[in-house]
């Protein structure tokens, strides 16, 4: 990617690529667990390129080329739930929280069947900007000590089936309709002194225009306002201001007056 852009900022999808190579490499016994939770510490605190780059450097990572961070496009959402239910495969299937956490966000394709798990650790699982392989996925989960946050955007359909012991399952979503042709999430698993979110959650850029018209609401509200008590001092002022002319006015007819009666 970019020795030529060191200084590029880095996206949530780029973090999370990285992330999924230091778990291959975790799994095929490349890094200890001490130097996995390091460079996976690193990995999401990292904010630009040049700071990615260095975590995978002695690493394989497939097609892109050993230390190779490829950067990531976010094209604009245009055809509804149809564009968003891709086939194929997903981005990841799996993810370990260890003493530690993970997230799935921004940009990611989620699989067919997605399985993480919580070992005394954290995790979220954010579908709000996902694409979804099949229009029907689970997502099944284990926590133990440990707890992971389902964020699901609206529109989409919930089904929360899973077992808790001294733990639990959010089933507010639950049977929750979703709109026509929008992928259904199935949520399923287990949590033994541990639990699993399920919330609803606009997309980030929603959230952000909406944000947006609301200050463009109120500045606009402000300047009618502003315009408006103007107004009622400009009234008020002519109320309370004496007219010289008024006033004169009445001298001379008084004058007058005591004229006719001399």
């Amino acid at each position: 990617m970019t020795d030529d852009v060191p200084e590029l900022r880095a996206s949530d999808a780029d973090r999370e690529r990285v992330a999924e190579v230091l778990r291959d490499a975790l799994a095929e016994g490349r890094l200890d667990m001490a130097e996995f939770d390091e460079r996976l510490d690193a990995t999401y605190r990292a904010r630009t390129y040049g700071e990615l780059t260095p975590i995978t450097r002695d690493l394989p990572t497939g097609a892109t080329g050993a230390g190779a961070v490829p950067r990531s496009e976010a094209p604009a959402r245009t055809g509804g739930w149809a564009s968003r239910i891709t086939g194929g495969e997903g981005s990841s299937t799996w993810a370990v929280a260890l003493l530690s956490g993970f997230q799935r966000r921004g940009r990611w394709t989620v699989p067919r069947r997605f399985t993480c798990y919580a070992l005394m650790g954290g995790g979220e699982v954010d579908l709000r900007d996902a694409d979804f392989a099949e229009r029907e996925v689970v997502i099944t989960c284990v926590t133990i000590m440990g707890g992971v946050n389902v964020i699901v955007p609206p529109g989409v359909e919930v089904s929360v089936n899973g077992v808790g012991i001294m733990g639990g399952f959010d089933q507010r979503e639950d049977g929750v309709a979703g709109e026509p042709g929008a992928p259904r999430v199935i949520v399923k698993g287990f949590a033994f002194w541990g639990g699993v979110g399920v919330v609803r959650k606009l997309p980030r850029a929603e959230k952000q225009r909406l944000k947006e018209e609301r200050r463009r609401e109120k500045e606009s509200r402000g300047g009618r306002d502003l315009e408006a008590d103007s107004g009622r001092g400009m009234l008020e002022g002519r109320r309370e201001r004496p007219d010289p002319f008024r006033k004169e006015e009445r001298g001379e007819r008084e004058t007058e007056r005591e004229r006719r009666e001399d």
